[in-house]
């Protein structure tokens, strides 16, 4: 992470970003304020730069919430435009919006909390994936939707009764079958031509559990250049922080996972963290104190997938393969 330059400062942009929409709040130098709203989308965001072109806006901070993964590709299309981009944790805007005493909920209004966060604390800038690993993750992101096609497809075969029905359905699946493939192929081909993310294939295939389809989906979100500074961030970015909820002496909630980060490492991290806690001598170690301390098998394996990011994100740090014995 790094701090805005001080050109970048000279404009500062707050966004508030939704499935459908973007709403945005730019200040100008002279303290005057300006709104827009745009899709978000590829042709949205097209108009936004049009938009902030014509108030002689061609580089700026923008800052933005962490919501779900709706800021994705705003976040990156501003970075491949020059643009220093801050995603913030949208518990610090709601912090910030109550000290600032704002009591009034509209989406305009939130962009321009977010602006005024950003002028005031000046939040490190976001680090742009590469292109290769924005290709890979959108392959295998490609390649998870085809598999949930066909295992729709498949389960309606044992309920179809018509021969023709389950003639065109079996035709659909070995088209889907065919596509899996070539994508399969493509992904680990990038990999293979990409000397970075070869590389830290091999240190991921040193970790017991993961295979081929987890390692891509890692690779995805966390290879390349390493975005985060601490594993715990990395963990939080997959929705697997811990959240407490405890207040006096009579609030005591249950330690439950955040789920704010991406679902799709969520899920592919499941079946790994099954085989560690079966197959492996430390994910069995790992478990059975868990389950001495009387803790269900689902909270076990929410708790092996956050080990899991943790030790795959601290071996892609040290450039070190995975070490069994520093999990004995």
């Amino acid at each position: 992470m790094q701090a805005a330059s001080d050109v970048a400062r000279q404009f500062i942009v707050g966004v508030d970003v939704a499935k459908a929409k973007v709403d945005v709040a730019l200040v100008l130098p002279q303290g005057k304020w300006r709104n827009k709203v745009v899709a978000n989308s590829a042709a949205g965001f097209e108009e936004l730069r049009a938009w902030l072109a014509k108030h002689g806006v061609d580089h700026a901070h923008v800052c933005m919430e962490a919501t779900g993964v709706y800021w994705e590709r705003l976040a990156e299309y501003l970075g491949d435009h020059g643009f220093e981009v801050s995603v913030v944790n949208p518990a610090q805007i709601k912090a910030y919006g109550g000290a600032m005493g704002v009591r009034t909920k509209t989406d305009r209004v939130d962009a321009k909390v977010i602006a005024q966060f950003c002028a005031d604390r000046s939040p490190t800038v976001w680090r742009l994936p590469s292109k290769a690993v924005r290709r890979l993750r959108a392959l295998v992101a490609r390649r998870q939707a085809l598999l949930d096609l066909r295992t729709e497809e498949t389960n309606r075969l044992e309920v179809t009764a018509t021969e023709e029905v389950r003639q065109s359905i079996e035709e659909v699946v070995a088209h889907l079958d065919k596509q899996i493939k070539q994508i399969e192929k493509q992904i680990a081909n990038d990999v293979d031509q990409d000397p970075t993310l070869r590389q830290q294939r091999e240190l991921l295939d040193s970790i017991p559990g993961l295979g081929d389809k987890s390692i891509a989906m890692f690779l995805g979100h966390y290879g390349g250049e390493l975005r985060f500074g601490k594993t715990r961030q990395a963990v939080a970015f997959a929705g697997l922080d811990t959240q407490k909820h405890e207040s006096g002496s009579s609030v005591h909630g249950k330690p439950r996972i955040s789920k704010k980060g991406h679902s799709s490492i969520r899920r592919a991290l499941y079946m790994p963290a099954v085989v560690v806690m079966t197959k492996t001598a430390w994910g069995k170690s790992f478990a059975s104190r868990l389950l001495a301390a009387g803790k269900p098998k689902m909270l076990i394996l929410a708790a092996l997938m956050r080990k899991l990011v943790t030790i795959a994100y601290a071996v892609l740090k040290s450039g070190k393969p995975f070490n069994p014995a520093l999990h004995a």
